[in-house]
């Protein structure tokens, strides 16, 4: 099991690696290893995550995420095979940490009194600035 969050445990059996030649950097391994690594979660039909984990993560993912239902990361920054393993995943858990967390929701409140007067005072000081620019009418 891997920990994402408190209330959060992937199975490591839920998340698939393929791995692909990368693009970039690599000196003669480039060709004959495959470094970049693909890692696939299948968010639609995880038990360990809620509905609404589920629906933020789908969101937050964007065209990471297939129609499907899959999530696939590509990670190819290093030139290692474990490097960008270790990448991706970290990566993966990420993402579903900003899904499950939540903002506080706003309630609205009502200006002070103090600021009601304030702004009224500036808007007073500004009108009167305004009238000073004003060219004076002919006589």
């Amino acid at each position: 099991m891997i920990p994402v969050t408190d209330s959060i445990e992937l199975d490591e059996s839920e998340i698939h690696e393929v791995f692909v030649h990368a693009s970039g950097p690599g000196g003669q391994n480039v060709n004959k290893v495959s470094t970049a690594v693909q890692l696939r979660l299948d968010v639609a039909r995880s038990p360990a995550l809620s509905e609404t984990v589920r629906a933020r993560l789908i969101a937050l993912a964007g065209r990471r995420m297939t129609r499907d239902g899959i999530l696939i990361i590509e990670a190819e920054r290093f030139r290692s095979q474990k490097r960008n393993r270790d990448d991706a995943l970290q990566r993966l858990l990420e993402l579903i940490r900003a899904a499950a967390t939540f903002d506080k929701p706003r309630h609205a409140t009502r200006p002070t009194l103090a600021s009601k007067k304030r702004r009224l005072v500036n808007k007073l000081k500004r009108g009167a600035i305004k009238k000073a620019r004003q060219s004076l009418p002919p006589e």
